[in-house]
């Protein structure tokens, strides 16, 4: 699947936000590397499968690209998600399941021991810096969706969201641990605010906000806290 939308569009990244999206990449990466080892020898030891896990999504300018992130499932649990519709926390009864967008499950009985750890400590998300590298996602942003996920926003013109780059964190992240239980409404406006928002000094807040956020990690579980592949 290369392009399945065909109002697909180009969305021109800000010149200071490419720049410091960048030298943050790069930092990051040089300081994180010995970590990226020990979680890729831990994965392994746990299961077999892939370290990396690979995933279409859909970005800025509503484009596909391909996101990486530690893997935190069991091998094939995308497989299974439709079975699940019952476990999702946006969930209210069986006549609105199929309108639903999002997916984000509690409990989630596939993810791994080593998962729940790289889950809770948000180091399952350090393979997307080589996305941001590529110029595929920001430091900042709307969080990329799954396929399916873009493709009810556009049915429904919920299209807003897609003028603003992909992010490793961004508006609604850092809301949704002073509110663990937003609503889908919710998450949809935070996105559309962003969109609108954009700026260097929103960056710089959110950044800001998200920095308390991964020295808490060790008071939430996953099941609370992360989404599903997200």
């Amino acid at each position: 699947m290369k392009e399945p939308y065909v109002n697909a569009y180009d969305y021109v990244l800000p010149v200071y936000k490419r720049f410091f999206d960048l030298i943050m990449a790069i930092f990051l990466l040089i300081i994180t590397w010995p970590i990226w080892m020990v979680i890729a020898m831990l994965i392994r030891v746990e299961t077999k499968g892939q370290v990396i896990y690979q995933t279409k999504r859909v970005g800025a300018g509503r484009k596909i690209f391909t996101l990486y992130k530690f893997r935190t499932m069991c091998v094939g649990a995308d497989q299974i998600v439709g079975d699940m519709a019952h476990l999702n926390v946006y969930y209210q009864d069986e006549s609105t399941a199929k309108a639903l967008i999002f997916n984000k499950f509690e409990p989630d009985f596939r993810v791994t021991k080593m998962g729940n750890f790289l889950r809770i400590s948000h180091l399952d998300e350090l393979p997307q810096l080589v996305n941001v590298i590529k110029g595929e996602m920001s430091i900042v942003g709307n969080r990329p969706l799954e396929c399916y996920e873009a493709e009810k926003l556009i049915n429904r013109n919920e299209t807003l969201r897609f003028d603003a780059p992909s992010g490793m964190t961004g508006l609604w992240q850092v809301q949704q641990y002073c509110n663990k239980r937003l609503m889908e409404h919710e998450r949809i406006a935070l996105d559309n605010q962003y969109a609108v928002e954009q700026s260097f000094g929103l960056d710089i807040l959110i950044l800001m906000k998200t920095i308390p956020v991964l020295f808490i990690w060790s008071k939430f579980s996953h099941n609370d806290q992360r989404e599903v592949n997200n």
